[in-house]
């Protein structure tokens, strides 16, 4: 079983004295059933799940009333076999985008207490208009994503203690062993190929086989059309469709920014008006990352966000690796990183960042001068340049140092490149090294 970091989160979680419901958000497919499943059952004595999609008739329960009493009345009679005992018992709401009156009912059990709830969702931003009231205060959101490289790699046997040592080294600035170095290039290499949706990875450390990786990649694929095609009104259906099928052709431009006027080429009147609710759509089903230009890379970053200007990628880079041409796996194989002008490069490096900050952030101006990621690390505007092709000169770098003092610490991640800090302040690190930032 592939071990998940939000497990820790919610044994902490269950600790807590007062707590709010919790709600696990994320794409289809990334694991929120089965994570949430397993620890109900290893923590829990006394376990009620519902899910609303594949028993609707459950809806019914939160009709009506939404007090305690009355909902805990109409669970015991549903539930019979079990018993609700106070601390002891836990409620999975599963698919609650499908019951909003459920998402309404998580105040009543949040503040009663007797009964710790977690429900999940996907494309719940396509809901919102029929919850009558949001438990704010009362519900407390976490985004799961799918496999970081980290969890990537305990899946593939790789011990902890390896892991540390190598955080050790990035921290500490200090070269890290050549051959632990290229053992975890290897890794990433593979984690830019397989992604990290759980039911891909599991089938990759069992099989190795690439072919049958890109097969059930190319079905989760799928999969988010037929919602798109199930869930999206009809007037955007198709809207939201081109937007997703232009993401690959979007980040194989030099210039990653994304363009309206490149979603569907034989079509008039492409713009922002047009198609920006389709990108909200993809956005909300956990399937993008927006990365937003800034004005200028100064602190405190988030006020100087262009919302007009950004570029999408994908939220897993497996899943981009599927919809590219055929020959990617081979090219990326052969350690051709660069293909598509980087684009998986930078797709696998946003992924990393959007799981441990707030938001992707970008740095361009007049098309001379561009620095991959901009973020607030420790109080310092950082300004990161991913490097995989033989240009390893870092003229974006240089030229924030020399002209934006803002910024005061700059990382380079390269391929084949050891960890060392040059005479310019610049920190080097192996491009794996972006799962410690």
């Amino acid at each position: 079983m592939l071990e998940r970091k939000i497990t820790s989160i919610l044994k902490e979680w269950k600790n807590e004295e007062k707590k709010p419901c919790l709600l696990i958000r994320g794409a289809r497919q990334v694991g929120k059933t089965f994570i949430i499943d397993d620890f109900a059952k290893k923590n829990y004595e006394n376990y009620i799940y519902i899910n609303f999609e594949l028993t609707p008739e459950y809806k019914n329960i939160f009709d009506g009333n939404l007090d305690i009493t009355t909902l805990i009345m109409k669970l015991e009679v549903t539930f019979p076999n079990i018993n609700i005992v106070p601390k002891k018992t836990i409620l999975f709401l599963d698919e609650i985008q499908s019951c909003p009156n459920a998402r309404t009912a998580l105040k009543s059990f949040a503040l009663d207490g007797r009964i710790d709830v977690i429900s999940s969702g996907s494309l719940l931003g396509l809901y919102y208009k029929e919850v009558t009231s949001y438990p704010v205060g009362y519900e407390r959101v976490i985004d799961l994503y799918p496999l970081d490289f980290e969890e990537f790699l305990w899946g593939m046997g790789i011990k902890k203690e390896t892991i540390n040592y190598a955080k050790n080294c990035f921290e500490n600035i200090q070269s890290i062993d050549e051959y632990i170095m290229k053992q975890l290039a290897e890794q990433f290499k593979m984690y830019i190929l397989v992604g990290g949706m759980p039911n891909v990875v599991n089938e990759y450390a069992k099989t190795k086989s690439l072919s049958k990786v890109l097969i059930l990649q190319k079905a989760i694929v799928e999969n988010y059309l037929l919602d798109v095609v199930k869930f999206a009104e009809t007037s955007n259906k198709q809207k939201i469709i081109n937007t997703f099928n232009s993401i690959p052709i979007q980040l194989s431009k030099k210039n990653k920014k994304f363009l309206f006027s490149e979603i569907k080429e034989d079509e008039e009147n492409v713009g922002e008006r047009k198609y920006a609710s389709s990108i909200e759509w993809l956005k909300d089903a956990g399937i993008i990352n927006f990365c937003y230009n800034l004005s200028e890379p100064a602190l405190p970053l988030i006020s100087n966000i262009r919302l007009n200007c950004f570029k999408i990628y994908m939220r897993d880079t497996g899943l981009l690796v599927s919809m590219l041409e055929e020959g990617t796996q081979k090219a990326i194989l052969n350690d051709d990183l660069y293909i598509n002008q980087g684009a998986l490069l930078e797709n696998v490096c946003a992924s990393e960042i959007a799981t441990r900050h707030s938001k992707l952030m970008y740095f361009e101006r007049k098309s001379t001068l561009e620095i991959d990621f901009i973020l607030n690390i420790d109080g310092k505007a950082t300004a990161i340049e991913v490097k995989s092709g033989k240009n390893k000169q870092a003229k974006s770098l240089k030229s924030i140092i020399q002209n934006y003092r803002t910024v005061t610490r700059y990382i380079k991640l390269e391929n084949n490149c050891n960890i060392y800090k040059d005479e310019e302040s610049i920190e080097h690190y192996p491009l794996f090294m972006i799962m410690f930032i």
